[in-house]
């Protein structure tokens, strides 16, 4: 018994060479990945060294002159921050409110039938696929300009990532409720509504204020197919070369991003608990 234990001791030299080609393996991993990035650096031209000795002062240039900010339309903005905000909110909502029935059909403990499982995370999966800034030319092209398109643009496209983050929290959930609600006979809706979401809410509230932050930035970047809001001033700024404008227009932007962020973990700290 004895010897057929130290047989099965490994010894110190297998455990060196375990070791060995491990970290071999973990060294030639590395090198690909290096190998890709560098690839990555010619393919955008980063390594470009004719180019940026060009472009970097030229970038300083156009600094110089955004400077000083020009501030005198600020009276003019105040509707389009605004919008910017409404779009966000009204965004999420859609968002939040389509992902929670696609995310209890996406998830394997909720979902009635493979069937729909499958075609549940299919729609995910397209809803994350296309971005927000495709869909806003989409949607500007079929219902016009301003904040409508935006608006759906930011819903259609968080719906993808808000349901999958809902659809993963409940197949994460604690089984030992759900058997619980079941073995007292309650209903599956039941088992849903008493057992799984209370588990979930948190999560959820904390993946929608995390969305709200993101689409109140990608509702600026909207602007630039004509979607409305605070990204439609910094485009046509752009387009007519008032470059101090843009600057003040870009610092009303960081205002705002920390005034939205701030509220946000605010508003986390007593939802998610």
């Amino acid at each position: 018994m004895t010897n057929q234990l130290i047989k099965e001791t490994p010894s110190f030299d297998g455990i060196l060479r375990q070791y060995r080609r491990g970290w071999t393996q973990q060294v030639w991993r590395s090198l690909i990945i290096l190998a890709i990035i560098i690839a990555s650096f010619f393919v955008v031209e980063l390594l470009n060294v004719e180019r940026m000795a060009e472009g970097i002062p030229a970038i300083f240039n156009l600094l110089g002159e955004m400077m000083p900010p020009d501030f005198s339309r600020f009276p003019r903005w105040v509707e389009p921050i605004w919008d910017t905000l409404a779009m966000s909110v009204a965004g999420t909502a859609i968002a939040v409110g389509l992902s929670l029935p696609l995310s209890l059909l996406a998830a394997r403990n909720t979902t009635p039938h493979p069937i729909i499982f499958h075609t549940a995370r299919t729609i995910l999966n397209i809803t994350r696929a296309i971005p927000e800034l495709i869909l806003g030319m989409i949607l500007v092209a079929a219902v016009g300009f301003g904040k409508l398109p935006g608006t759906l643009a930011l819903g259609l496209h968080s719906v993808g990532m808000v349901g999958k983050f809902f659809a993963e929290a409940i197949e994460l959930s604690d089984p030992e409720p759900v058997e619980a609600a079941r073995s007292v006979g309650a209903t599956e809706p039941q088992v849903i509504v008493h057992s799984i979401l209370p588990q979930v809410l948190p999560q959820m509230a904390d993946v929608t204020f995390y969305r709200w932050e993101y689409n109140f930035r990608a509702s600026m970047v909207l602007g630039a197919v004509g979607a409305g809001g605070i990204g439609l001033e910094i485009i046509s700024a752009l387009r007519i070369l008032q470059y101090q404008q843009v600057s003040a227009l870009l610092i009303v932007v960081l205002v705002m991003v920390t005034l939205v962020d701030s509220l946000s973990n605010y508003l986390r700290k007593d939802f998610v608990k």
